[in-house]
Formats: structure tokens, sequence, C-alpha cells
């Protein structure tokens, strides 16, 4: 009996021994789970940061371009305007001198027309008579 005590005594610490030396390497393989997982933190951190600096950047000047485009389309829309109330104006003064032109034009050429009837009824009648 005192033989089966000996070797069940001396099996106890083994197996505490395996069961630490176990849980240690465990422990060692999540501290370097974890020291792996800060690092990559510390990564992904510095490149939101990068980001960050070259977005506000590109966000200002993307502003100053939208704000210079803004202005140069109102300059245009002026322009346009500026374009249809000459041309309104024009057409208003086509249309006017027209009208006022027309009107004596017609009766110089009608007096031309009669005028020259009249002339051949003369000469044919002097060429007659």
């Amino acid at each position: 009996m005192i033989a089966a005590d000996v070797s069940a005594s001396t099996g106890a610490p083994t197996v505490a021994i395996l069961v630490t030396i176990v849980a240690t390497v465990v422990v060692m393989c999540l501290l370097g789970v974890v020291w792996y997982l800060a690092r990559t933190m510390r990564v992904m951190r510095q490149a939101a940061d990068d980001l960050r600096r070259e977005s506000a950047a590109l966000l200002t000047e993307m502003r100053g371009a939208i704000g210079l485009a803004s202005r140069d389309l109102e300059r245009a829309d002026g322009l346009l305007e500026t374009a249809e109330s000459i041309s309104a104006t024009v057409d208003s003064a086509s249309r006017q001198a027209y009208l006022t032109l027309s009107r004596p034009v017609v009766k110089v050429l009608a007096f031309g027309t009669g005028t020259r009837k009249a002339a051949r009824r003369l000469r044919r009648a002097t060429r007659e008579g």
C-alpha cells in the first residue's frame, strides 16, 4: 500500500507542473496576440489620422473650387441676361426700323412704278401722235 501511495503522490506534482507549463504557454500566446493587436491598432490609428488630415485639406480645396465655380456661374448668368436684353433691344429696334422705313420705301417704289408707267404712256402718245 505504501508503494501505491508513493506513485500517486509523485504523479500529482507532475500533472501540476504540466498544467502550469501549458497554462504559461497559453498565457504567452495570448500576450503575443494582444501585443500584435495593439501594434495593429496603432498602425490603424496612424492611418486614420493621416486620412483625416488629407481629407481636411482636400475638403478645404474643394470648397474653394466650388466657391470659384459658383462666382463664375453667377457671372455667366449675368452675361447671359445681358445678352438676352441686348437681343431683345436689337429685335425691337429692327422691327421699329422695318416699320418706319417700309412704308416710305413702298410709297417711293409705288411712285416710281407709277411714274414709269406714266412716262411710257407719254412716249407712246408722242410717238403715235
